[in-house]
């Protein structure tokens, strides 16, 4: 098993607001080991971590990917520290202390309301009050093991494919809601938060077949439709909705709909259900530090710039409670796990 090591630097650029990566050269190849959207005029903290599993010298490079070659980067303060597990530890305790424990008083009275000086108390933690999740299909409407396993462990879920355009109107104004209600009214029933999950999505792969052969008009009325039926149909029943999925790594409807697709899509969702919290959602944030298109920089960037256009509050990145509205206030994993 390799080390972890991280890397802090500060860093500066001396034109635009590129992303910049910070990569280890050794005999075995390269290694991306963090990146940060640097900017001119200001320096910006590059956060990164890596792996070690060889031995020998190695070279450090930051790399920016812009057209001017003349650009030049400017790096401070930079250091190279081990990450053991105990301190991975550490800040995981530190953690668990500050947000998922609290002191708790108990007084032990007898049926006359007297207080007893000696007792004996047992506390049997049933389920967890802060909220944790996970995905369901379709297959636990039938699986009474499937249902314990997920009822004893979690207390919010998004569907995986069930609310998805290309499963709820297979062909062109046949919407068929039945498995999702039928699962919205599972979870209800067991006291399960349910998300939204999804009313676009961005990657072209996953469009409804009939939707690829559409014109930008006809797509914008079809899209009109789909999301004032899903977000209609579920206001109220459900605690938030990621409104286009993915859309860091892909853009479907803006190539279709213009660069403010996405913008829109939460404009009419909040104008929809304006006390919804709407998400974002992405994936490979912060595993694979060499994703420049969905960095938490991105993340972050793109995020602020949906609340300028689509002047929607509360936004959220996908993991994290939002607790203000602002997306720079949280971070997440970009991991499929829906805990909110």
């Amino acid at each position: 098993m390799g080390k972890v090591k991280v890397i802090p630097a500060w860093v500066q650029i001396s034109e635009g607001k590129p992303p910049v990566t910070a990569v280890f050269k050794t005999d075995s190849g390269f290694g991306h080991a963090g990146a940060v959207i640097a900017e001119s005029g200001c320096w910006s903290m590059l956060k990164g971590g890596l792996t070690v599993n060889i031995s020998g010298l190695a070279e450090l490079y930051f790399e920016v990917n812009v057209k001017n070659k003349a650009v030049e980067i400017w790096v401070d303060s930079v250091s190279l520290q081990p990450f053991t597990e105990k301190e991975w530890r550490g800040h995981q305790d530190e953690s668990i202390e500050k947000t998922r424990k609290r002191k708790v008083r108990i007084h032990a009275i007898d049926a006359q309301g007297n207080s007893l000086a000696v007792t004996t108390i047992s506390i049997t933690l049933t389920k967890a009050n802060f909220p944790i999740g996970n995905t369901i299909s379709y297959r636990i409407l039938n699986n009474v093991p499937y249902q314990n396993w997920f009822t004893s462990r979690f207390s919010v879920t998004i569907f995986e494919n069930e609310m998805k355009w290309y499963y709820t109107e297979q062909a062109p104004g046949k919407e068929n809601y039945s498995v999702p209600d039928a699962m919205l009214a599972f979870a209800q029933e067991n006291g399960i938060s349910v998300r939204g999950h999804n009313i676009f999505w961005n990657n072209p792969k996953y469009q409804p077949r009939w939707v690829k052969s559409l014109s930008p008009d006809q797509l914008r009325a079809a899209a009109e439709k789909r999301i004032t039926s899903i977000v209609s149909r579920y206001a109220g029943k459900i605690i938030g909705w990621d409104v286009v999925n993915e859309n860091l790594h892909f853009s479907f409807h803006e190539s279709m709909l213009g660069a403010n697709a996405s913008a829109d899509f939460f404009r009419r969702a909040h104008q929809l259900v304006p006390g919804t919290t709407m998400f974002m959602n992405e994936y490979n944030m912060i595993e694979y530090s060499n994703n420049k298109m969905a960095g938490p920089e991105n993340y972050l960037y793109f995020g602020d710039f949906l609340i300028l256009l689509a002047v929607v509050t509360p936004i959220c990145l996908r993991g994290r409670k939002c607790p203000s509205g602002k997306v720079s206030d949280v971070l997440s994993h970009g991991t499929h796990i829906a805990t909110v």
